[in-house]
C-alpha cells in the first residue's frame, strides 16, 4: 500500500504550514503540536525505507529522530479522509486528549496540501506480533507474567475506550500489530480513533502476517453491526494469540485447515486446551493459562449479547471472580472464503438472544 491518497511522503514538496491552516481558528491547534512536512522529513531521513517500523490499514509508519534527541513514531496516513480540514484537525485534537497508560500517545500532526501525518510517541519495542511472530521474534523472552501484562493491560485500553471515555470509541481494529510494546513489555493500543476519519472498509485491509480477517466477529464481518462487542471479540482472539504464540490467521492447526479459534475449541471440548499453549513461554500456572483461554471463548461467543463488557473481562481475568462455564457455546467462526466456508464454523448462524452469567465473585 502506498500513500497516494495523501501524497507522497518522498516528494520535495516545501510548504508554508500557516498558508494552509489560515482557514482554520487556530483555537483547534491549540491542545496538539503542528509539525512542518520538511520537520519530519528530516526527522525520518526523508522518509527512509530504513526508518519504516510498521504499516497497516491506516499508512505506513517510520521512526523519527528529531534534532533534540526526540524520537517519534511518524504515520504517514494512506487512506482517504471522509472530512475537510476543520473536521479532521477537530477530530485529532480529541484523539490527542485521550490519555491512558495503555494507549499510544499522539503529540502532533502534520497538514500540509494533501499530506495528513500524525505524530506519536515512540514505543520501544515495536508491535506485539513482531514480538510473537516477527522476524525477529525471540518469545523466550515474553514469559506468563509478562503475557498476562499484556492481556490485562490491553483489556484496560479497551474497557477505558468503551466504557470510560465520552464519546465511546469502538476501536474496530484490534490485533497483535496494533499493540505496541514499551521497554518493560507493557501494552500500548494504537490507532484508536483513526477509523471515525476514514472509509469503514479500512480496517478490513491487511497486509501483515497477523491479518485482519482472523479477528473479525462474525456479524461484523458478515453483515457490518458495529459495536463494542466487535473490539471484545477481537481481544478473545488476541488472548489465544499471546498463550500460544501463533497467528490467528494460522490455518493448519491440527492438520485439518483450522484456525486459532477453531483450533482451540476443539482442544476445550476434548480436554486437551494446554497444548496449545506456547512451549517458549517457560513455567506458567497452569490454572491462571486455562482461565485466559475460557475468557476468549466468552469473548467470542457467536452472539454478540453473550459476550462481556470489557470492564467483566478485567475482572474474569481475577482468580477471585468463578468462571460459569456451563454458559459457555461454540465461539462464532468467521467464515474463510478462501476455503468456500458459509457458514460460521459449527456454531449456528442463528444468535440466541437469551441473558446470561458468565461470572460469579468468589466470596473473600
Amino acid at each position: 500500500m502506498n500513500c497516494g491518497c495523501f501524497g507522497n511522503p518522498s516528494s520535495q514538496k516545501k510548504k508554508n504550514p500557516a498558508a494552509h491552516l489560515s482557514e482554520v481558528d487556530g483555537q483547534l491547534l491549540k491542545n496538539i503540536r503542528h509539525f512542518s512536512y520538511s520537520e519530519l522529513r528530516e526527522a525520518t531521513n526523508n522518509f527512509n525505507l530504513s526508518n519504516k517500523i510498521g504499516r497497516g490499514g491506516f499508512g505506513t509508519v517510520y521512526k523519527g529522530t528529531f534534532k533534540s534527541g526526540l524520537q517519534v513514531a511518524v504515520k504517514t496516513l494512506s487512506a482517504e479522509s471522509k472530512q475537510g480540514l476543520r473536521e479532521f484537525l477537530t477530530e485529532i485534537n480529541t484523539i490527542s486528549n485521550v490519555r491512558h497508560p495503555n494507549l499510544v500517545e499522539l503529540i502532533g500532526c502534520c497538514v500540509e496540501g494533501a499530506n495528513r501525518i500524525l505524530v506519536y510517541e515512540f514505543v520501544v519495542n515495536n508491535s506485539l506480533d513482531r514480538a510473537l511472530i516477527g522476524y525477529t521474534s525471540d518469545r523466550s523472552k515474553l514469559d506468563w507474567d509478562k503475557r498476562s501484562a499484556i492481556c490485562l493491560g490491553t483489556a484496560k485500553a479497551l474497557a477505558f475506550l468503551h466504557e470510560e471515555l465520552v464519546p465511546h470509541i469502538v476501536h474496530r481494529d484490534i490485533k497483535a500489530s496494533n499493540v505496541l510494546l514499551d521497554k518493560d513489555f507493557l501494552p500500548k493500543i494504537g490507532d484508536f480513533g483513526l477509523a471515525k476519519l476514514f472509509p469503514d472498509d479500512i480496517t478490513h485491509i491487511s497486509t501483515r502476517i497477523a491479518g485482519t480477517t482472523g479477528y473479525l466477529a462474525p456479524e461484523y464481518a458478515m453483515g457490518g453491526h458495529l459495536t463494542m462487542k466487535a473490539d471484545v471479540y477481537s481481544f478473545g482472539v488476541l488472548i489465544l494469540e499471546i498463550v500460544s504464540g501463533q497467528s490467528s490467521s494460522k490455518s493448519n492447526w491440527g492438520g485439518s485447515n483450522k484456525l486459532l479459534l477453531e483450533w482451540a475449541w476443539q482442544l476445550y471440548e476434548e480436554g486437551r486446551l494446554l497444548e496449545l499453549v506456547d512451549s517458549e513461554m517457560g513455567e506458567y500456572p497452569e490454572d491462571m493459562v486455562m482461565r485466559y483461554m475460557i475468557v476468549a471463548f466468552f469473548c467470542t461467543q457467536a452472539g454478540a449479547n453473550r459476550r462481556p463488557l470489557m470492564s467483566q473481562v478485567i475482572e474474569m481475568l481475577s482468580p477471585k471472580v468463578r468462571l460459569n462455564e456451563k454458559e459457555l457455546a461454540a465461539p462464532g467462526f468467521f467464515p474463510d472464503t478462501q476455503k468456500g466456508k458459509t457458514s460460521v464454523g459449527s456454531s449456528s448462524i442463528h444468535i440466541s438472544s437469551a441473558p446470561i452469567t458468565i461470572s460469579e465473585v468468589i466470596p473473600r
